[in-house]
């Protein structure tokens, strides 16, 4: 049985995982060169070689040494469409990102990646969505919510299901532990799954008052 060609979203997928950029900016950056400029992203390079019938060859180097080349189809460049979701979450892209990013005891949240596991964060909550009902594939009525979280470097989602809902209040300092990044909608999530938690260190004083 052949094994599955990669597609163009899976290529530069693994490529920001390897390099520490994000994947639409290279996708970005591949429509800038055609124009016939070299476009930096992070430590890469991105240079348009010409084409090959509808197809355009692209070179994505670093530090003068090739990382990459590839043709890509016309009508993909034109595309609004392209997302990474499910590349970003394949297993050879996590194992990559794990092997470039091991994890210290607590990460800022500009640092965080799509990915990355096992991961430790300490922030405030902005934002709450009240509750909803959802279904999912595994079971009916389950319930979410989404807490806007942030420190000194940045905002990411937080999602909370079941018991998980309600035990974060707008202007709590909570710790995130064992979550994952993932990516929905083309947005940064961090997730708790089975083994993650989250705790109140401080509250806000309005729920301490409470």
């Amino acid at each position: 049985m052949k094994s599955k060609k990669p597609t163009l979203e899976d290529q530069l997928a693994f490529i920001s995982a390897q390099h520490d950029v994000y994947p639409t900016e290279l996708f970005s950056a591949l429509v800038k060169s055609k124009e016939g400029n070299k476009v930096t992203v992070g430590h890469l390079t991105v240079e348009y070689r010409g084409n090959v019938g509808n197809q355009t060859i692209f070179l994505i180097t670093k530090e003068g040494k090739v990382v990459a080349q590839f043709r890509v189809p016309e009508e993909t460049l034109t595309r609004t469409d392209v997302s990474f979701d499910g590349s970003m979450d394949s297993g050879r892209v996590r194992k990559e990102i794990a092997k470039q990013n091991p994890a210290p005891s607590h990460l800022k949240i500009e640092n965080l990646r799509v990915g990355m596991k096992k991961i430790n964060v300490t922030a405030q909550v902005r934002e709450v969505s009240e509750p909803s009902k959802v279904h999912t594939q595994f079971r009916d009525n389950a319930v979410v919510s989404n807490a806007v979280i942030e420190d000194d470097t940045g905002r990411i989602l937080l999602c909370l299901w079941d018991q998980q809902v309600n035990t974060v209040h707008i202007g709590d300092y909570i710790e995130v532990k064992n979550a994952h990044v993932a990516m929905f909608k083309g947005e940064r999530q961090l997730r708790l799954g089975k083994n993650g938690s989250v705790n109140v260190l401080r509250k806000t004083l309005e729920n301490e008052i409470a």
